[in-house]
């Protein structure tokens, strides 16, 4: 049997690089408007200040390999030469049995520029297909020192896992979330409906809450994933494009192969209950009394599903903020609302799954960032978002609403005041449907925002402070 010869290899590599020829990546990749997060994610393809590879992780369908490509037009913006540029699709077929060297020593071949006496800037995408992939690129770290290499893959369990086991203090992990709400409008240049802060408030406004809520239901059923939210087609069953090629392909296949799951149904049948009651308390003992499987094992499932970033858990506090010796009770929330009605069905206004998603999608956003959180829950009484600092002290809370009744009737909210009066905390945030406004209760300032403006608010603040940050950090101004 004929061996596939070297020169096909590099006619492949010329099809997936086409700027070596034109200077611009493919008009396809041009055509998507950049995420917010590529102003995050460029900085460190760009640097070598850091011998360190960069590792662009997130779940399946977020936009990686369309940033990747954004990054690689940023490069030649700035006078890097296309020809110092590679990109490899690891996944492709023809690649197989190649290691990240040989590829490298290919692209030298079709580009004649020699990685010994000249910087480069090499990706690799899809680098889970490549068997032992974390020690290649720990060796070209190591060793070859005019490389700087950026790689990705789908399989965010599998890359989290081997990143930090092998990759210390040679590789920097960056994780590519779903879309937040800010970034669904930005794309679909939908930010007219949003205006700055003003005054004392630290939260964007509408002038059109309507129009505006009309957009956050969408997000919430479609919002998560880049390719969804420009097609109709997709939108009309996303059930097919979002269960089939995202959610199965992570229960299928991503995580028995990287945890060695026996039994995939077991795994599927409590994701899809974890996804149903997103937002809700749940606990061990019930998942394994409601599915027959060991608590041990549950948890173990839980643990896989939060390496493929596919949910999240939220730790439970008493009233006086304390948290729990034994984590018996837990919420399990998924990163992407638009999971929820890709398995179910999605909903609308009135739906009573509604104030859950809503809930989810606030979570959601938060999960872009560093910030832990947690809810409180006692006896009588439920906050749904805290945030501790340090030293496990209270420092805010917001009671998550999809009515505008707590703003007509604040001394509904009972619990948030009790909460607040135990932690000495002046004031919570609630959100509303359509209503915003101060109202001071029992010594206590309650801000109301509509859900779809913190929402907003959260995901702008999160990657604007990142920018910032980062800016600071480059520019010596810290």
């Amino acid at each position: 049997m004929k061996k596939v010869p070297s020169e096909q290899v590099v006619k492949r590599l010329q099809i997936e690089n086409p700027w070596w020829e034109t200077k611009k990546i493919p008009a396809g990749y041009l055509a998507f408007k950049p995420r917010a997060y590529l102003d995050l994610f460029y900085p460190l393809v760009e640097t070598r200040k850091i011998r360190r590879a960069t590792v662009l992780m997130g779940p399946r369908r977020v936009g990686k390999t369309v940033m990747l490509h954004h990054a690689i037009q940023r490069l030649i913006d700035s006078g890097i030469s296309p020809n110092k540029i590679g990109y490899f699709s690891v996944d492709h077929p023809i690649y197989n049995g190649l290691g990240l060297e040989e590829l490298i020593e290919l692209f030298t071949k079709a580009t004649g520029t020699s990685y010994l006496q000249e910087e480069c800037y090499i990706f690799f995408d899809e680098i889970q297909y490549l068997r032992n992939w974390e020690i290649h690129l720990k060796i070209i770290v190591d060793r070859l020192q005019n490389i700087k290499c950026t790689v990705s893959g789908s399989a965010a369990a599998a890359l989290k896992l081997k990143s930090s086991e092998s990759g210390a203090g040679r590789f920097t992990d960056f994780l590519l979330p779903p879309l937040t709400f800010h970034e669904y409008l930005e794309l679909l240049d939908k930010n007219d409906l949003i205006t700055p802060p003003t005054g004392e408030s630290e939260f964007f406004k509408s002038d059109n809450i309507e129009e505006l809520n009309k957009n956050f239901i969408h997000y919430l059923n479609y919002g998560g994933y880049p390719e969804v939210i420009f097609s109709e087609i997709i939108q009309q069953d996303p059930g097919r494009f979002i269960k089939n090629d995202i959610i199965d392909k992570v229960l299928l296949r991503d995580l028995p192969g990287l945890y060695g799951v026996q039994d995939i149904q077991e795994l599927n049948y409590l994701f899809t209950t974890l996804a149903f009651n997103s937002s809700n308390e749940v606990s061990l003992e019930e998942l394994s009394k409601g599915s027959g499987v060991a608590k041990n094992t549950i948890k173990k499932y839980i643990e896989y599903l939060e390496a493929a970033f596919l949910i999240r858990t939220v730790h439970r506090i008493d009233r006086t903020a304390k948290r729990f010796r034994r984590a018996n009770f837990f919420k399990v929330y998924l990163t992407n609302p638009s999971i929820r009605s890709a398995l179910f069905s999605p909903v609308n206004s009135s739906d009573e799954a509604i104030g859950s998603l809503a809930e989810t999608a606030i979570y959601s956003q938060w999960f872009h960032s560093d910030t832990t959180l947690y809810y409180a829950r006692w006896k009588n009484g439920e906050v749904d978002i805290v945030h501790l600092d340090d030293k496990q002290k209270a420092m805010w809370a917001i009671e998550v609403k999809w009515t505008d009744r707590f703003y007509e009737r604040p001394y509904d909210l009972k619990n948030l005041i009790h909460f607040c009066h135990a932690n000495n905390l002046k004031e919570a945030a609630v959100t509303t449907l359509t209503q915003s406004g101060v109202i001071a209760i029992d010594k206590v300032k309650l801000e109301y925002i509509p859900a779809s403006i913190y929402c907003y608010t959260v995901g702008c603040n999160i990657v604007k402070g990142k920018q910032n940050l980062r800016r600071g950090l480059t520019s010596g101004s810290t």
